[in-house]
């Protein structure tokens, strides 16, 4: 019994040691499965897609399943919804610049950070200029696209913004 007892216990143990490893190694973030200079061509043609005036180019730069959320807001999901909400923006701002200010790369995680323009004169716009800056926490896909993106930049500003316009200064 006590022999039993001991081969259980070791069992038990490994068994422990295995599943410690595995949430360790399992949570971990790996590499982006593009080299640096390869991520950093992708960031820039990313950016040119946004100043594009076409939703479906920035769509094509995500995996067909994959997802654009904002500030925490309902992502969406799939090529067809994020066209759908790139296209909003779009519309709202049709000078719409998106310049890259930075991509950052930290254990793992990918960081893109960038800055808008541009003067609100779509539909119900207020005509104002605004420019603010933001980035996204990218997730690739092994294929090197986009699987999610999520998009922050401060909504107290950018509201400012819309109502008076840019604040400059010298």
């Amino acid at each position: 019994m006590i022999g039993n007892r001991k081969v259980l216990i070791a069992r038990g143990a490994t068994l422990a040691m295995a599943i410690a490893l595995t949430l360790v190694t399992g949570c971990k973030k790996a590499e982006p499965p593009l080299d640096t200079a390869k991520l950093r061509e992708f960031a820039s043609d990313y950016a040119a897609a946004w100043s594009s005036q076409s939703p479906e180019r920035v769509a094509a730069r995500f995996t067909p399943a994959g997802s654009l959320a904002v500030n925490d807001g309902e992502p969406a999901i799939g090529r067809e919804a994020i066209a759908a909400k790139v296209k909003q923006v779009m519309t709202d701002f049709p000078d719409l610049s998106l310049k890259m200010d930075e991509l950052s790369f930290f254990k793992g995680d990918i960081d893109f950070h960038w800055t808008l323009s541009g003067r609100n004169t779509g539909p119900g716009g207020t005509g104002k200029a605004v420019k603010f800056s933001g980035y996204e926490e990218w997730t690739l896909a092994p294929d090197g696209l986009l699987a999610t993106v999520n998009r922050y930049y401060d909504e107290d500003d950018y509201q400012h913004q819309l109502a008076v316009g840019v604040v400059r200064t010298r």
